[in-house]
Parts: structure tokens; C-alpha cells; sequence
């Protein structure tokens, strides 16, 4: 069982390492550029108070349930992923090879898993729960700055994708504990 595991891990790993060349070799139009560097800095947070505030502004009654369950959703990611980093300790892929056309200094040293990707799927799925109207466009928001996690250097495709599922999963679990 643990050869298995520990060849999946391997495969994992070299996946992420072919990708993490091909990125940061590739010369992406100027368009992806932006939108990029838009996507990760609206990622940081300010887009997602901008959508709580949307909400309680406009939410209707079931406003203030829905930004609770956004903020503990975020706030569960925010103590998992600080944990996970540390505990897992990889290396972020801007620190093992340069980028060929952005420079982005990294919130912290390590990759997995993406906060940036928990966090943008913590609130899609939290906020989409009681807002369907509303979902094309998060998970539009969300898709997109993990994309841009991936495309400016800051992670593998590997902490993108676990940030996205543990960040939807921890979104689904604060709106069901409130529902």
C-alpha cells in the first residue's frame, strides 16, 4: 500500500515539476498577463469583502447567515492552510525556477496547499449556497485566480487543486452547520 502511495506521490510531483517549466517558459499573451495579475490581486481579499458587502447591502434575509458562513469558511482555511504549509514545507516554484514574465514576491515561503485558491472557493461555495444567482460569477472570480496562482509562479498545479477542493468543502460544511 505505502509503494503505491508513495509512487502516486512521485507521479504527483513530476507532473507538477513539467508543468512548472512549461509555465514559466511560456510567454503568455498580454491580455492573460493582466488578467492574472488582476485575478491573484482580487484574490487578496478585497474582492470578497466586496461581495460580503454586496450581499448585506442587498442579501435580503438571508444575508447575515451567508457572510457567517463565508467568514468561518475563510476563517477554517486561513488556520488549515497556515498549518499545511507548515507541516508540509514545500517549496514554492518561483523559489526553484525563475518566471519568465512576471516577478510576484509570495505571501510566505511555502506552496502547499493555494490559501488563495481555499479562500476564493471557501466564498464562492459558501455564498453560491445561498445565492445561486450569484455562482457563475464567483466561481468565475475563484477559477480565475486560481489559474492565476499557477500562471504567475506562486504554485504547482497540485496546491491549486487541493486548495480549491478543501476551500469548496470547508464552504459546503460552514453552510450546512447554519442551515
Amino acid at each position: 500500500m505505502s509503494v503505491t502511495i508513495s509512487s502516486a506521490y512521485s507521479a504527483v510531483l513530476t507532473a507538477d515539476q513539467t508543468i512548472m517549466r512549461r509555465v514559466h517558459r511560456w510567454r503568455a499573451p498580454r491580455w492573460l498577463q493582466w488578467w492574472m495579475i488582476a485575478a491573484t490581486r482580487c484574490g487578496d481579499g478585497w474582492l470578497w469583502a466586496a461581495y460580503a458587502i454586496l450581499i448585506a447591502i442587498a442579501g435580503g434575509p438571508s444575508r447575515f447567515e451567508a457572510i457567517v458562513a463565508a467568514t468561518c469558511a475563510v476563517a477554517a482555511g486561513i488556520v488549515l492552510f497556515r498549518f499545511l504549509k507548515r507541516r508540509v514545507g514545500r517549496k514554492r516554484p518561483c523559489h526553484l525556477e525563475a518566471h519568465s514574465w512576471y516577478r510576484l514576491l509570495p505571501p510566505d515561503q511555502f506552496s502547499f496547499p493555494s490559501g488563495h485558491s481555499i479562500t476564493a472557493f471557501a466564498v464562492a461555495s459558501s455564498f453560491g449556497s445561498y445565492y445561486p444567482v450569484l455562482l457563475p460569477g464567483l466561481l468565475f472570480c475563484a477559477i480565475s485566480v486560481a489559474i492565476s496562482r499557477i500562471l504567475l509562479g506562486m504554485h504547482f498545479l497540485s496546491d491549486v487543486l487541493a486548495g480549491c477542493a478543501l476551500g469548496a468543502a470547508l464552504g459546503y460544511f460552514s453552510v450546512r452547520m447554519l442551515m
